[in-house]
């Protein structure tokens, strides 16, 4: 287990405060607290599960936030969470085993693809024709099972991804679909924890300092959001996908 010092928490905490309240807003936080640990100079292991502490304290703030707000549609929600959990899971015990060097390449494929849909003057704020709630389940536990593999798996973008599915697929309307997101992406973040926890690479005394940060990020991003909706949501989304195709991009020319 890595040595703690103060640099540690003046690095993380502020990064983890500003990645729950993006992630509240839009999701993608990953993006930002992720690197908030390798900047401080924790390995990568030890980084990668201790993120996923402090992820999980900011969400369930963000969750808490967004339920009281009643935009969490708990029929379709509830149906989901099992295999959110089941899909992280899964993702995480890959993740011990696989290389993801060929996912990444897939993904810069289709995160200019994505950009491009959120790009869409009416990409978040059309309000389309419901589905029935049959046709909601269905898509709301595809989301949740695949893509809660890739956020055990690697993680970044994955609120970015279930926002878009749910509006794009399931024709929920912005708010409902960031609300079930952030259900799922804690039920993600969870079911990860428990594996890295048993794998004994969580630094604790440092995810856990840095996730009461998360709380107050979480609260205020989803209070924010209740506020302006799709017009904060688009260019975060969009600020968010790019930097992670960068990230990509780097990761694969080997210059990070």
């Amino acid at each position: 287990m890595p040595e703690l010092a103060l640099h540690h928490f003046l690095i993380v905490c502020p990064l983890i405060f500003i990645s729950c309240f993006v992630d509240a807003v839009a999701g993608g936080g990953g993006l930002i607290s992720l690197p908030a640990y390798l900047i401080a100079g924790l390995p990568a292991h030890h980084a990668i599960a201790t993120n996923k502490m402090s992820a999980s304290m900011g969400a369930s703030m963000a969750v808490f936030k967004f339920a009281r707000l009643k935009h969490i549609p708990w029929r379709i929600a509830l149906v989901a969470l099992p295999f959110a959990l089941g899909g992280s899971a899964v993702g995480s015990r890959l993740a011990l085993m696989l290389s993801d060097q060929v996912f990444k390449y897939v993904m810069l494929v289709i995160l200019p693809l994505i950009a491009f849909y959120v790009m869409r003057k009416d990409s978040l704020i059309k309000e389309r024709a419901p589905l029935s709630d049959s046709r909601e389940r269905v898509v709301a536990v595809c989301a949740a099972l695949v893509i809660g593999m890739y956020d055990g798996f690697y993680g970044p973008g994955t609120g970015v991804f279930l926002i878009l599915a749910l509006t794009g697929i399931g024709h929920m309307n912005l708010k409902d679909a960031n609300g079930t997101a952030k259900l799922i992406n804690f039920a993600t973040n969870i079911s990860a924890l428990a594996v890295f926890l048993t794998e004994g690479v969580v630094v604790l005394p440092l995810g856990i300092t840095a996730g009461l940060f998360g709380f107050a990020g979480g609260y205020l991003g989803a209070k924010e959001f209740d506020s302006f909706g799709a017009k904060l949501a688009r260019p975060v989304i969009l600020i968010v996908l790019v930097i992670f195709f960068g990230k990509l991009v780097l990761e694969l020319s080997g210059t990070v």
